[in-house]
């Protein structure tokens, strides 16, 4: 059963997405047997798992895309889903790129030009409105996708193999600012990635997935250097949950 999106009381104490016991097969391909997860308001977790488990398959589930077998799917507030190619529309500015999701609700343009170029500087996009996207390099691409992800929902972020396309020094700093943007615009985030490094470098909170079918092998609170996540890069806590990861995996 899945819960339309803002049919939930509105209790701050209740998880924004709530996944229980979901199945769902393709055909013969049973592709996720058992999964439950819970992502409460501010949190940043990920989903971690190797590639084919089925983690895009859950992100499509949650936005209703695709219909679960069996379980139960509830979302409270509204979602913007963010995939790993930035699918910026060539032939638009990034102004209108980022507007998209306002224009097809039909905001008036006063509206959403004023909103879009107030969260501009915010990720460091300010004079780059009548730019074209082939003009800007791969991370600024990125920053674009994911405020066009933000105008779609100031609520809760599916980000799917955000930085995966990224070479690892524009990777490791779209995600030091990826955090930034987290704190200054308190919202929440669900990751898709199979980077250990990654999850646990950014999460509060990281399910690890085993092969397909899929199930949760184990739920991980990440609760070491929250307050500055930056220590993480050079904690030995980092190496020991990386290691137990890796078991997990194995």
């Amino acid at each position: 059963m899945h819960i339309p999106m803002n049919s939930y009381p509105n209790n701050e104490d209740l998880p924004l997405i709530s996944a229980e016991s979901i199945k769902k097969s393709f055909g013969e391909i049973k592709v996720l047997k058992d999964i439950s997860i819970k992502v409460n308001k501010g949190e940043f977790v990920t989903l971690l798992g190797p590639s084919g488990c089925g983690k895009t398959t859950i992100f499509n589930i949650i936005t209703g895309l695709v219909r679960e077998d069996e379980g139960k799917i509830t979302i409270r507030g509204t979602m913007g889903y963010m995939q790993q190619k930035d699918l910026l529309l060539p032939w638009k500015t990034i102004m209108d790129n980022v507007a998209l999701p306002l224009i097809l609700k039909g905001v008036g343009k006063s509206t959403w030009e004023a909103r879009v170029r107030k969260y501009l500087p915010v990720v460091g996009l300010e004079g780059y409105e009548e730019k074209y996207p082939s003009q800007l390099s791969g991370g600024m691409r990125q920053r674009a996708s994911f405020l066009r992800t933000f105008m779609a929902s100031e609520d809760i972020m599916l980000l799917d193999e955000a930085f995966a396309s990224l070479d690892s020094i524009t990777k490791e700093n779209m995600q030091k600012w990826l955090l930034e943007m987290k704190n200054r615009l308190n919202n929440t985030i669900l990751l898709i990635t199979h980077d250990i490094d990654e999850a646990i470098f950014l999460s509060d909170k990281i399910y690890v997935l085993s092969q397909k079918p899929s199930t949760i092998k184990k739920e991980i609170s990440v609760d070491f250097c929250k307050e500055d996540k930056l220590e993480r890069l050079l904690s030995p806590q980092s190496l020991l949950l990386k290691q137990e990861i890796l078991g997990l995996l194995g």
